[in-house]
């Protein structure tokens, strides 16, 4: 009896060893993923991908702006999908979107619309079909600066507009000090950078600055390239962040998980709403939240409401469109096109989001967007 006691004891502690080593191993595996996606759920979300027959790989240009939820889209996909390569260069929206209407890529990332010129070029690659705009991802253009001893800055759309123009180059101007009584201001100049690169950041920043300052922003808002006098360039959204976070003084745009990485400071930008309003996830969604579908069909084209008023609401947003044929897909990329974009218009993929600076879309417009992606032939 003491020999069989000893026996059930012994295989006792051998399951529950064995079942310790399993949770431990489970639980290092869940910790990889989570820090590779920056998503608590990155494993749940990578189990319910449905790869639909992806396969090979698929090239795609565009946007920097959506660089970042890329990478974790990205990620998820390829750890659900073996066999198959997403390959996204975050060149500017502009640059995407030649290569698309060139046939280079199998869909292009654009934080503006495609124009109507771009649809008629993009109908020579797409054939029988064209170009569409499926919004993905949104956020706010958050304003960067750099001003040691300033921790909190508050700017309107005319000072912003002066600034970027270089009408204001001081920081301690009249107009600053205004909206910022209590800061301790330096005679510090104002060293304010832009992208050098055709950009949809840019042209949303633009149509901000005419809705909200149309006597100091006299260009034109539908361009992707910065029109203003003065100011330093640099590339893409990672390169005006780096620009501003090394120099004294300076002040940018970009996506607001580019200033977090950087750990820079952003503007809160005074609307005429009760209280000034921060550049946050929450905050650019509340203004996203109010976008109209101006596009017919299946182009699915927001129209966004810049000089909102709205209590909360930030003003400075932009949403990135995946572009893509209605018809006219290549055979060999199409399949893997569908299944990349159903994930990551997904719950699952709309959900990691928030935790890398961005705005999932708004319940109606991304049900839209579910309806269309399965329709791409």
């Amino acid at each position: 009896m003491k020999l069989q006691r000893k026996n059930r004891l012994r295989a006792t502690a051998l399951g529950a060893l064995a079942v310790s080593g399993a949770l431990v191993l489970t639980a290092c595996g869940s910790d990889d993923n989570t820090k590779e996606t920056g998503s608590g759920d990155s494993t749940a979300a990578a189990s319910s991908i449905k790869c639909d027959g992806a396969k090979g790989q698929i090239l795609a240009a565009g946007s920097s702006a959506q660089k970042n939820a890329m990478d974790l889209w990205v990620k998820n996909f390829q750890q659900a999908c073996a066999g198959v390569e997403i390959n996204y260069q975050p060149i500017g929206s502009g640059g995407g979107i030649t290569k698309f209407t060139q046939g280079q890529v199998a869909f292009a990332g654009s934080d503006s619309a495609l124009k109507p010129e771009e649809v008629t070029a993009s109908e020579e690659v797409c054939k029988g079909g064209k170009g569409i705009n499926l919004p993905m991802v949104g956020g706010p253009v958050a304003i960067g600066f750099n001003v040691p001893g300033v921790d909190s800055l508050v700017l309107d759309g005319p000072t912003l507009a002066k600034i970027f123009d270089s009408k204001i180059t001081k920081w301690n101007d009249a107009a600053i000090s205004k909206l910022n009584p209590d800061a301790k201001l330096p005679a510090t100049a104002i060293q304010a950078f832009h992208r050098s690169d055709e950009s949809g950041t840019t042209q949303n920043l633009n149509k901000y600055l005419k809705a909200a300052a149309p006597a100091d922003w006299k260009y034109d808002d539908s361009s992707k390239s910065w029109e203003a006098k003065g100011g330093q360039a640099a590339s893409g959204s990672s390169g005006v962040a780096s620009s501003v976070k090394d120099t004294e003084g300076a002040i940018g745009y970009f996506e607001l998980s580019y200033a977090t990485a950087s750990n820079l400071t952003t503007v809160k930008v005074d609307t005429g709403a009760g209280a000034p309003v921060e550049a946050t996830t929450e905050n650019a969604s509340k203004a996203i939240a109010a976008a109209k579908v101006k596009g017919t069909g299946n182009d699915l084209a927001l129209e966004l409401d810049y000089a909102t008023k709205a209590e909360g609401a930030y003003p400075i947003i932009l949403v990135t469109y995946e572009i893509a044929c209605d018809k006219g897909n290549k055979a060999e990329t199409l399949p893997s096109v569908k299944a990349f974009l159903n994930y990551t218009v997904s719950e699952e993929g709309q959900k990691v989001l928030s935790d890398a600076g961005y705005a999932p879309l708004p319940t109606e417009i991304a049900a839209k967007v579910r309806e269309i992606v399965p329709t791409l032939s």
